[in-house]
């Protein structure tokens, strides 16, 4: 981890404490709800807005390495506080094939109760929770504004996982 990166805020939840319980629609419409993932890993990438560059780079780099997530038994659930029409447009764009949850209304409410929601921009904070089958936290990272996750870092994370 670089010394550039933050660690999440007081308001996050603690590493292994039980994840904040959720249900956001999918690009589909779909209700998502986190705790229906209980037995499975959840890799939990909150990013700023569907469309811009850092945050499509991050997540193409996820749909082309699922397989890491598959064999770590982890689903991916990726929040913006995009609306789920524009997210069904940027997934169908970009051929996510993972849910991507909007946070839109209360506006960044989830990515609030992980302590990541900038409400002076008004979008998500660069962030990531690595939550075991059990539903804790096990793993999380906050990066700065403009800077963009170490993709070794998911690697490390998930590999640790099947070593608890």
């Amino acid at each position: 981890m670089t010394a550039a990166v933050e660690a999440a805020s007081a308001d996050a939840p603690a590493l292994g404490s039980l994840a904040p319980d959720f249900e956001l629609a999918n690009q589909y419409g779909e209700p998502v709800r986190l705790s229906s993932f209980r037995g499975q890993n959840v890799a939990l990438v909150f990013y700023p807005f569907a469309f811009s560059g850092i945050c499509t780079g991050e997540l193409c780099e996820i749909r082309d390495n699922l397989g890491l997530f598959d064999d770590s038994n982890a689903v991916v659930l990726a929040v913006s506080v995009d609306s789920k029409f524009s997210l069904r447009a940027y997934a169908a764009q970009e051929g996510y094939t993972f849910d991507l949850l909007a946070d839109f209304w209360p506006h960044g409410g989830v990515a609030g109760a992980y302590g990541v929601f900038d409400a002076g921009s008004g979008m998500a904070k660069r962030a990531t929770f690595i939550i075991d089958a059990e539903g804790r936290v096990r793993y999380s990272v906050v990066n700065p504004r403009g800077q963009a996750r170490d993709f070794a870092e998911y690697r490390k994370a998930l590999a640790d996982l099947k070593l608890a």
